[in-house]
Formats: structure tokens, sequence, C-alpha cells
């Protein structure tokens, strides 16, 4: 089965709706509502009092083609669930068609939905909103099921972080809720981000053997409940750069806590060090040259891994 999208972390998209409204910094510049633009059907949908652009029942057919194609091949596809949208946002003409999308997971058990959200904070009140409008079998809901704590087997959640406050504010919230796998997206990562800077983390001791031969007990933060950190930074015309020091950072304490890190890209614009007289030892710079050519090595090393649910 190949790939029906060219991000590195998926293999399909879906997008029950298109739409949204910006929150953070990470949306000062959002691709998605760049590329709608692109379409006249698409523009204006970004903003609280904008409307939202609901998909055809053919289009809401694919992932059960994924579905079976998935059962036959026996290999599991990932699904990045609204790439143009955020799934947790609280409007009242979103609640049936968030339901229709619940329905839609429940009925594709070998598909593993990605749902990522900058509102991880509105998942509770939500998904109650979906159970009532969503079909029972036996009098009950899978969705009461979760809310009850009973995690989806084929449901990864993540929520974006961006930066500290991001991080402070969205993984506690993201820590609430029960999932198979809890990711992170760090796109377009716009700062340092600390992961021990919140509530759940905690410390993982190693020792290591020192040429002298005496032993050094080291502390690394873990992160505790978070299965995967995506990494990557922005692209498009008014790309804003990312420093290699914060996307070490982030591969470095995923590497002490046995976390799977997943570089994306580095973006439109990437720094390299200014070398000539009279410059100072370890001045960088900034060059704009295209995501394409910047490419998804960090370090000269591609980080491509994922969780193993």
């Amino acid at each position: 089965m190949g790939k029906d999208t060219s991000i590195s972390w998926t293999h399909h998209t879906f997008n029950p709706w298109w739409g949204c409204e910006k929150i953070s910094p990470a949306c000062t510049h959002c691709y998605a509502e760049t590329f709608a633009k692109r379409f006249p059907a698409s523009r204006g949908l970004w903003g609280k009092n904008s409307t939202r652009r609901f998909q055809s029942d053919k289009y809401w057919n694919a992932p059960l083609k994924w579905n079976r194609d998935a059962a036959a091949s026996g290999e599991r596809r990932r699904v990045f669930c609204a790439s143009m949208a955020d799934v947790f946002e609280d409007r009242a003409d979103l609640v049936p068609h968030r339901a229709r999308l619940f329905e839609l997971i429940r009925r594709t058990p070998n598909l593993d939905w990605l749902l990522l959200t900058k509102r991880p904070e509105n998942w509770n009140m939500l998904t109650s909103q979906a159970a009532i409008n969503m079909p029972t079998e036996n009098g009950t809901h899978w969705i009461d099921e979760w809310t009850s704590g009973t995690a989806p087997k084929n449901v990864w959640l993540g929520t974006t972080v961006e930066n500290q406050e991001m991080a402070d504010k969205r993984i506690p919230a993201l820590l609430k809720i029960p999932a198979k796998v809890r990711f992170l997206s760090c796109e377009p990562l716009l700062g340092p981000v600390d992961l021990r800077a919140f509530a759940g983390v905690k410390e993982c001791k190693k020792a290591w053997l020192l040429k002298d031969g005496t032993i050094h007990d080291i502390s690394f933060p873990k992160v505790d409940g978070i299965d995967w950190v995506i990494c990557g930074g922005e692209s498009g015309a008014h790309a804003r750069p990312m420093h290699p020091d914060w996307a070490r950072s982030l591969r470095d304490q995923c590497a002490a806590s046995g976390v799977p890190f997943h570089f994306k890209q580095w973006g439109d614009i990437v720094y390299r060090e200014v070398v000539g007289a009279g410059q100072p030892l370890g001045d960088r710079e900034t060059l704009r040259i295209g995501k394409e050519a910047a490419g998804r090595l960090l370090d000269g090393v591609l980080h491509d891994a994922f969780p193993n649910p």
C-alpha cells in the first residue's frame, strides 16, 4: 500500500471539514489557510465567525476502502485526521460531523487515527456531545467507554507544542486523556521546549562507566505518558527559522527517555555558521533555501522513529 500524502509520519490524510480559528503562535502563518486560499470555494474559512466547509459522502467513504486494504495486506495504516482543521474546535455546527467521524473511526479498526489538536482541554466535553449523536450498540457508545477511561485501540492523540508556553498549557491536558498513543507535534518549533517543566515528568537514572573505571549517575528527564515526539520547522513565504539547538534538545530528551523521535523537516529557512574575518566565533545567519533543499537530516542523521503500540 502506498501513501496519498507527502507528510512523512502518516499514510493518509482525512479532513471531515476545512476551517479553523487561530489560537496560538503556531497558527500565525497557518499552512492550511494558505492552501485553502488557492481555491475560491474554500476562502473565508478561518476565524471565529467564519463558516466551515464540509465534505461529501463520497469523500467519507475513502477510509472504509483504506481499512479494507489494510486488513487485506495485514499492515496497519496511519490516518492524520483534520490537517485542514481541528477535531476539537468547540462549535455547534461541528457536533454532528464529529459524531460521524467517531463512528467512522469505530468502523475502521485496521487504521490508526492520529487526532492532532491545539485544544486538548476540550476533549471530554466534545466527545460527550458527539456520543449523543452517535448510534449505539446494545444501548452503549464506545465513546462512553473512552470517557470512562478505556482508550480506543486505534486512536493516537496528539497536541501541538510550538514553544514552552504551549507545552505548559497543553501537555498536562493531553496527559489526562486516555489514549493508546499520546504524541507531541513540535511543528513549527518556535522556541526551546523543556519537557521537565510540567507535571508528569519522572527522573530516569542512567549509569555511565567512565574511562577511569568509576561509575557516574546522570539524571535525564523522562516523559511519563508521551509516546512519540514529532519535530519540524516552518515552511511557507513567511516562515520563521527553527534554531538547530531547539531540535537537538528535543532529540536528546527523547533519546534519554526512550521516546521515539521523528524529525519531519527543517522548513524553508536554515541556519549556517558565518565564516570570515571579523566574525564572532559561533555566529550564525539564516538562509531561505526551501524545505526540499533543507531536507530532513538533523546533524546528518535521519530520525524517522515511530511508536510501536
